[in-house]
């Protein structure tokens, strides 16, 4: 099974790797993962239908829950927890699954994969609904774990979505949205962290970005919805108020300041010079939205 996986074949133009200086070895890595955006863009079109998704799910008061085995799962999980300090989500809204839990984050545990029934439990454990979206990510797209998980989510009524490294992988089969992004053999054959995790990683970066996009965490190309929860933050989120409104410094600091750092506040506080608590009437009924809360 595993001959006839194009992310486990050996890469022609890499078969003298070890003969190879380091300046070649890294001109020949340079080489191959220029191919990967390309890759990436060849399957938009199931990767819009997954944003889409993941747009109505939150909209619906529901869940985005990744799951996968390895880099696979680890890249789900670098990808949840960057939600709450980028747009401010709950720690419930957008989460990570991965196969051998938490520990396995640092060190593998390979056998884990291979058990689909782990994969339903671990929705189970977290109240899978039919208002949920599940994302299966597994570079083979075979992963038994992943299989489990898809078919646990089809079988509550959770939206199932696959993204899988090979054409016709069999997780494509277990999922309402199958987006495969066909990486091809690896510089280093079957290291899929390589090629195949950049994908998942440029994939993933776009549903997340996305869908915050289309629930109006974003306002321009601002995050508007940052959680300013250390010094950092809070001058990014200064800046961005800088930015937004055109205001001065002193003026975002103020209205920061008196929105209780909510970004979004300050910013429609300054745009249509309302108190707080009329900019955040007018943000509420914008759904979120600040540029619909700005029209006059």
């Amino acid at each position: 099974m595993l001959d006839k996986l194009t992310t486990e074949k050996r890469n022609p133009s890499t078969m003298q790797l070890d003969q190879l200086s380091v300046k070649e070895v890294l001109q020949l890595m340079n080489k191959e993962d220029q191919s990967v955006p390309l890759a990436v863009e060849a399957a938009l079109p199931e990767i819009t239908a997954a944003v889409e998704q993941v747009i109505a799910t939150f909209q619906a008061g529901g869940r985005l829950i990744y799951t996968g085995a390895g880099t696979s799962g680890r890249l789900g999980i670098l990808d949840a927890v960057e939600c709450p300090p980028t747009f401010s989500t709950p720690d419930y809204m957008v989460q990570g699954l991965l196969a051998g839990g938490m520990s396995a984050f640092r060190k593998a545990k390979e056998g884990a994969e291979d058990n689909p029934s782990l994969g339903a439990k671990e929705l189970e454990e977290i109240g899978l609904c039919a208002k949920d979206t599940v994302i299966g990510i597994a570079a083979s797209g075979r992963t038994p774990y992943v299989i489990g998980a898809l078919d646990y989510a089809a079988a509550v009524g959770a939206a199932a979505v696959s993204i899988a490294c090979n054409r016709d992988a069999a997780v494509s089969k277990h999922a309402r949205i199958a987006i495969e992004v066909e990486t091809g053999p690896e510089v280093l054959a079957g290291s899929t962290r390589l090629k195949a995790g950049t994908a998942q990683k440029l994939v993933l970066n776009m549903i997340s970005t996305a869908s915050m996009v289309g629930i109006g965490k974003v306002y321009e190309n601002l995050m508007v919805d940052v959680k300013p929860t250390n010094d950092k933050l809070q001058e990014r989120s200064k800046r961005i108020i800088m930015e937004a409104t055109g205001s001065p410094y002193s003026l975002a600091e103020d209205a920061f300041n008196h929105a209780d750092g909510h970004v979004k506040t300050a910013i429609v506080m300054l745009l249509l010079d309302l108190s707080k608590e009329d900019a955040a009437q007018k943000l509420a009924e914008a759904g979120g939205f600040v540029r619909s809360a700005i029209k006059v």
